[in-house]
Order: structure tokens, then sequence, then C-alpha cells
């Protein structure tokens, strides 16, 4: 089996084709598109890996002239144009597969053993060009994963639950997945759930007749027949009330409705993609949230990390906002690499939209055109004192500790972390809104490793969670 690599830059083409022949592929190589056009008419080819940008010309673009000259053979993208542009592009393309650069080299060798495998390509590229103005930014690792999914559910309509923290963004990857999918003609719809009360929540999704209740004075339509041909996003579903949580599980389980006060069933057709921000999990087991209509919505879950974990973003949004800023009329203003660089070690426990709404404010007060490290201080000062991070205050509670207790020597290890595990599982908690998933990420240690512990120490993530 023989594979066709065409990457221009030789330390990658080297990895890649000692990885491959590792396989058992054999590899041949070439760095230009007139070259890969000219061996896909001599040879065939078990698969095809391509970067993107080559000495002459787009990758992605001339994919068409590969299909007319192998149509099942499949095709793996890579690209140092890490934007959630690129891996629609690679999507729509029909790719196999799309890689982000850095990548695994173990993980391309798998993916090229799996399409091998496969027997056949996927789908042709459709006629459609992605969406300008795409609502995601960043090119952080984290962000590619989101990327990749999203494009792995824009040609069905498989339901998408989407988490992560307050302030992520969750509502931009819905509108995402619905901008550069394939109900894109159709309305999107967005409704958070927990805020609409329980007696009201059938009017609201589903609609009422007139005269159904007092106040009911005409026909209403509800969200699901809002969003008919479109998207429907229900946010916070965690927070749903549980006699909803049923109301929402029949129709979903239906695809149908009946407006209160009716006696039709409507059918629906609507993609379905939900947010939360909290864990679910912990919520089945103490009865709060129904598992059955979890697993209806937990088809593709899609994580989104906060703020923290992408640090590498910060300054492609901070730059994001403040052009997004002076189009809605606020001063136009530009920022020094410095002041890109103390945004970044900031923490940002509200996330993107503490961020966004931050630079909003900046654009507003900052006197200079260019902003630089020290236009910020003065706004940034007096976030300061709600970073948990700050080491001198670490070692100042580490130190007290040590002086108050005087452990042995030899036991202060043990000691300390008898010591310090509670309150350190506590604040990870807190900062993750309960999310024990995220927790454990966050610490490093498996999610059973952190169960076993919390149960051991008696800690209730939701309780610590919730607000004093």
């Amino acid at each position: 089996m023989s594979v066709l690599l065409v990457e221009d830059d030789d330390s990658i083409a080297l990895v890649i084709t000692a990885a491959l022949e590792a396989e058992g592929f054999e590899v041949v190589r070439c760095d230009s598109i007139a070259e890969r056009d000219r061996l896909l008419s001599q040879q065939t080819f078990s698969a095809l890996v391509t970067d993107v940008m080559l000495t002459d010309g787009d990758g992605i673009a001339t994919i068409g002239t590969v299909r007319d000259l192998a149509p099942a053979m499949p095709i793996i993208i890579l690209s140092a144009q890490n934007t959630l542009d690129t891996a629609v592009r690679a999507s729509d393309t029909g790719a196999f597969e799309y890689f982000p650069k850095p990548f695994d080299i173990d993980e391309l060798a798998r993916t090229v053993r799996q399409a091998v495998g496969s027997g056949a390509a996927e789908a042709g590229p459709g006629d459609e060009q992605p969406v300008a103005g795409l609502p995601l930014v960043g090119r952080s690792a984290p962000m590619q994963a989101v990327y990749r999914m999203i494009t792995r559910v824009l040609r069905n309509d498989l339901t998408v639950l989407v988490l992560g923290e307050s302030g992520t963004g969750k509502e931009l990857v819905a509108e995402a997945i619905h901008q550069l999918g394939q109900r894109k003609a159709g309305p999107f719809v967005a409704v958070n759930t927990a805020a609409i009360p329980g007696e009201l929540i059938e009017s609201e999704l589903f609609g009422h007749e007139k005269g159904a209740f007092t106040g009911a004075v005409a026909r209403h339509a509800g969200k699901f027949e809002q969003a008919q041909g479109g998207t429907l996003f229900l946010d916070e579903i965690g927070d749903m009330p549980m006699q909803a949580q049923t109301r929402l599980l029949r129709a979903l389980q239906s695809g149908s409705i009946r407006r209160v006060g009716g006696r039709e069933e409507i059918s629906v057709d609507a993609r379905i993609v939900a947010a939360t921000n909290r864990d679910l999990e912990p919520m089945i087991a103490a009865g709060t949230f129904r598992e059955d209509l979890y697993y209806r919505l937990n088809v593709v879950p899609i994580t989104l990390p906060p703020l923290r974990e992408r640090a590498d973003d910060i300054a492609a949004l901070a730059r994001h906002f403040l052009a997004l800023a002076a189009g809605e009329g606020l001063p136009r203003h530009s920022l020094t690499d410095d002041a890109a660089a103390l945004l970044g070690r900031q923490h940002w426990r509200g996330n993107v939209r503490e961020l966004r709404n931050f630079i909003y404010r900046l654009a507003l007060l900052a006197r200079e055109d260019v902003i630089d490290a020290s236009a910020l201080t003065p706004l940034l000062e007096p976030m300061r004192g709600d970073d948990p991070r700050g080491p001198a205050g670490l070692d100042t509670a580490v130190g007290d500790w040590l002086t108050d207790v005087n452990p042995a020597p030899g036991a202060i290890y043990d000691e300390a972390l008898a010591a310090f595990e509670r309150p350190l599982f506590v604040a990870v908690l807190r900062r993750t809104g309960g999310n024990q998933l995220r927790a454990a990420q966050e610490l490093g240690i498996n999610r059973n490793t952190l169960r076993k512990r919390l149960q051991e120490l008696d800690i209730d993530p939701l309780q610590v969670a919730r607000p004093a």
C-alpha cells in the first residue's frame, strides 16, 4: 500500500514518512500541486496526506482535481493555518480527517491506517462556500479540538451537547454549527430554558392556542415551530425544572409537539443543540436531571475549554474585540505586544465573556490610539485581588502552616498533602462550578480518582459550587 505525501517542509515530511513506513506503507513524497497531479495521473495510491499551503498554491482549493483523478482515495489534510475556517474548508472537501499543526504523529499514522481500511473516501465537496465572519476565534490546541468536532457534525443532524464554564462561548458553537451546516438557510432560535418558569415552559417551547389559558388572546407558535427547518439552541439545560425536562423529552422522542390547548400533533424539524455549565452526571445521581433526557441530548458532546486553558488565544481575542468595539462606534485602538502578553497573564474568571467586557471598557477609557502595558495596569489592578494563582499568597499560606504546625522532618510532605488536599479540591470545584470532569482535568488526575477522594473527604461537589 502506498501513500502520496504532499508536504513542502522537509523536516515534517521526514517525520511523517518514518511514521507511515513504520506502519508498513510505501511513501511517495512531493512538494507541489503540479507534481501531486502528475503522480496521481500515473499511479494509484491508497491515501493522500497533503498540506494546505504549498509552493504553487492552495492544497484545499485544488482537491477537486484530486477527486477527478482518484475519486475513492481517502484524503487527510494538514494545516498550520489553524482557524475554524480552515477546518471547515477541509471538511467541505469530504476529507477523511483534518490535522492542525502541530499534530500527534502517532495519531496521524493511525488515522491513515483507518482511512485505508475504510475502503472509500467520504462524500464529495458541496457547492456552498464557508460563511464569512465566523463566530469563534483562537488557534490554540484546545480550540483545534473544538473545531474538529464542529466539522464532524456539519453534514448531519445529530443532537449536540455543548459543555463548558459560563462565558466560554457555548452559544457561539451552536451558531457556528448552524451557520456552517446544512440548515443554515433556516432560522436559528435560542432559548434559555432555565429562565422559563415551569408553568410557562409548554407555551414557550411548544406554543398555545387562543383561549388555552387566561391571557392567551391569540395562537402562539412556540420555539420548536419557530425553529422549523433550522436549529433550536436550548441553553442552560442543566437548570431546567424537572417537570419541564419531562415535557422536553417527550418532544425529542416523538419528533412532534402539541400546542397548549390544542389537539393536533405537529411534526417538528429542527436540529437540537443544547448547552450547560453544569456537570449533569452528579445531577442524575441526585435525581435532579433525567437520565433518559441526558442520553437523548448527549449524542455528540463538545467541551469548550476555559480561557485559562487557551491562554495563547487571549491576544487574538483581545484584538478581535477591539475591532468589534470600533465597529460599534467606540474609539479605534491597537494593542502592543507587551499589553497583549499582560492580558495573557491575567486570570479571567468569567472566561471570554469577561475578557470581552474588559476590552470594550478599555476601548472606551483608553486615551492613546496604541495601548501599551502601562495603560492596562490601572484597569487590571482591581481584578488582581481575585486571582487565586498569586504565588505570594500561596507561599505565605504554606509558610504560615509550616510555622504553626511544625511537622517532624520526613513527614512534611504527607502532612502537607493531608492539610491542603481538601481546600485545594474545594477551590478547584468552585472554579469549575462543580464540574468534576473539568476539575479532574485541572488537577491532572483521573476523574474516578477525584470522585473517590471527594467521597473519602466527604465533599459534595454541588454543595461546594453553590454560592453561599
